[in-house]
């Protein structure tokens, strides 16, 4: 199984994972892998504009937005960018 050697632990890191451990009842070593285990078992959630927009301005913000689902717009035709405002 391989290891890992963590150099250079801030004194106050270690006091309060040794803290941490004798808590649990684990050894230090054992705290530490847990503690690493959860962490990386942790996925970062994948948020689309949709969710990160009701995230920030949704209703526990004052703000109650209706998305509309996407290809719901009236249909228009696309814009004529050939014509110039008498620009040259």
């Amino acid at each position: 199984m391989p290891s890992l050697l963590i150099r250079n632990i801030d004194k106050t890191l270690h006091a309060r994972l040794k803290e941490r451990a004798a808590v649990h009842r684990r050894s230090l070593e054992e705290e530490a892998r847990e503690l690493l285990r959860s962490a990386v078992a942790r996925q970062p959630r994948e948020e689309n504009i949709v969710d990160i927009a009701r995230r920030l301005f949704g209703p526990k913000h004052g703000f109650d937005l209706v998305i509309p689902p996407r290809g719901s717009a009236p249909e228009r035709p696309p814009p004529d960018f050939t014509k110039r405002d008498g620009h040259s």
